[in-house]
């Protein structure tokens, strides 16, 4: 876990970046986003392929999407920067939302 946050980190807040490993090491990682022990990882399904996304905050994770095999990735791709940005709230929305963390 100290690899993946120390990457994201210098990678910055605006990166989309890719990890790929098997299964229990994604899941290993999303039980950690999601506030499990590890000795829980083994409760969530990753199958081959799939694709799963966390994204990162100055306060948590975001656990985004968990064994997605629908192929679509288009929604994982942020949308052009704006030449002012005010910066995004590292916290969840109260009550939900509408599913994104940006």
């Amino acid at each position: 876990m100290a690899a993946v946050r120390a990457w994201n980190a210098q990678l910055g807040p605006d990166a989309v970046w890719l990890a790929c490993s098997h299964g229990d090491v994604i899941k290993a990682i999303l039980a950690d986003a999601l506030g499990l022990h590890l000795d829980q990882f083994q409760r969530i399904v990753v199958d081959p392929a799939s694709i799963s996304v966390v994204t990162y905050t100055e306060t948590r994770p975001f656990v985004v999407r968990v064994n997605d095999t629908g192929g679509d990735v288009s929604g994982l791709v942020p949308p052009p920067r704006k030449r002012r940005r005010a910066k995004a709230s590292s916290d969840a929305v109260v009550g939900g939302g509408a599913g994104t963390t940006a």
